[in-house]
């Protein structure tokens, strides 16, 4: 390990004077590539020095231990420097786990009511709302695309964008059916009703990952279907793209523009394109994606949401918190770290296995 982390630390320091060069600055494409790459080697070097400067105390510690004078002294700074030498190492090992490509991208988030009709539709909105506040404690801003929203405020389909550094990082966990189980408003006997709603998280495209031919597409305009009668329904500005080769259809009527919906409409396509570019290259994340979303019906889940006793429970992990109006106001940070660790420590298995 020692030595691919000496290479890293070699790359990083190349890089840091490739960032200086000016024909490397003029040149955006390739300033840009290497900004990235310097930002990704940076934990990993910073990590590393810390332990080379560790080991260093301790083999400085250790040289005392057989001096009466200093021993006890020593002994101290050995075992402290032993302890940070094991975190620091375990650190690193995460550091170096192969990195998911799409980790730093923007996000494309799908929510969709499933069984469970007005009730899902509900719900399906409080999701948005959950993933709209947890996106503003980030500093990342979200955008509706599209949408079908009911008379009492549900939604039983919105797309929406989120743009922020390492949104997908933080949000593709969330991809999978979320079941509620509460007693709606509408419910005289005060039964509990339990209904399901699906989130599809994906990566958002860039022009260079999806190349859109002009013959390829058909685009309509069409005036919006939507609640009451606000703009939407009075001009044509909506726009639907169709991919004429899959069958993929986007419909965007969000902003006031034909042009502004069409630039919108084709960025989700292109971002479910190579979500399907993914899949098809590799057969593993397509049965991961369809086990993960499933079919919006009850008994499909990873997360349940439980109003009478205040829960959250994430059932791929075991996870159980009982502060539910928190999660729902956007504070899923404890939900998410502990996704995160869970992958990490599979990772972490399966690179010790091979």
């Amino acid at each position: 390990m020692l030595d691919k982390l000496a290479a890293v630390e070699e790359r990083y320091e190349q890089i840091s004077l490739q960032l200086s060069d000016g024909a490397v600055v003029s040149d955006q494409a390739r300033y840009k590539a290497l900004m990235k790459e310097y930002k990704q080697l940076s934990p990993v070097v910073e990590a590393f020095r810390q332990l080379k400067a560790a080991k260093e105390q301790e083999e400085s510690a250790e040289s005392l231990l057989s001096d009466p004078e200093f021993k006890e002294l020593a002994q101290e700074e050995f075992l402290q420097a032993k302890r940070l030498i094991a975190e620091l190492t375990e650190q690193i090992k995460i550091l170096l786990l192969p990195r998911d490509p799409n980790d730093e991208r923007n996000v494309v988030m799908e929510i969709r009511g499933g069984t469970g009709g007005e009730e899902a539709a509900l719900f399906a909105g409080s999701l948005l709302r959950m993933y709209q506040m947890y996106a503003d404690s980030k500093g990342w801003q979200t955008e509706i695309s599209s949408g079908n929203q009911t008379e009492l405020g549900g939604w039983k389909e919105v797309v929406f964008t989120i743009e922020g550094q390492g949104a997908f990082s933080r949000l593709k966990f969330e991809s999978g059916v979320h079941r509620v189980q509460r007693v709606p408003d509408t419910e005289a006997g005060g039964r509990i009703h339990t209904s399901a709603v699906t989130v599809a998280v994906l990566p958002e495209a860039e022009d260079v990952d999806v190349e859109l031919l002009d013959s390829d597409l058909l685009i309509e305009t069409h005036r919006s279907a939507g609640a009451g009668g606000q703009h939407v329904n009075k001009t044509e500005s909506a726009i639907r793209v169709i991919h004429i080769p899959t069958g993929l259809t986007v419909d965007c009527q969000d902003e006031r523009s034909q042009g502004k919906n069409k630039e919108k409409a084709l960025k989700i396509l292109r971002s479910r394109l190579y979500e399907k570019k993914l899949a098809d290259q590799n057969a593993e994340i397509a049965d991961k994606r369809r086990s993960m979303v499933g079919s919006g019906d009850r008994s499909e889940r990873i997360r349940t949401y439980n109003f009478p006793q205040g829960r959250v429970t994430d059932h791929r992990i075991g996870l159980t918190l009982y502060r539910l109006n928190a999660i729902l106001d956007g504070d899923i940070d404890e939900l998410v770290d502990a996704l995160v660790t869970a992958e990490q420590a599979e990772k972490l298995k399966g690179s010790e296995q091979a």
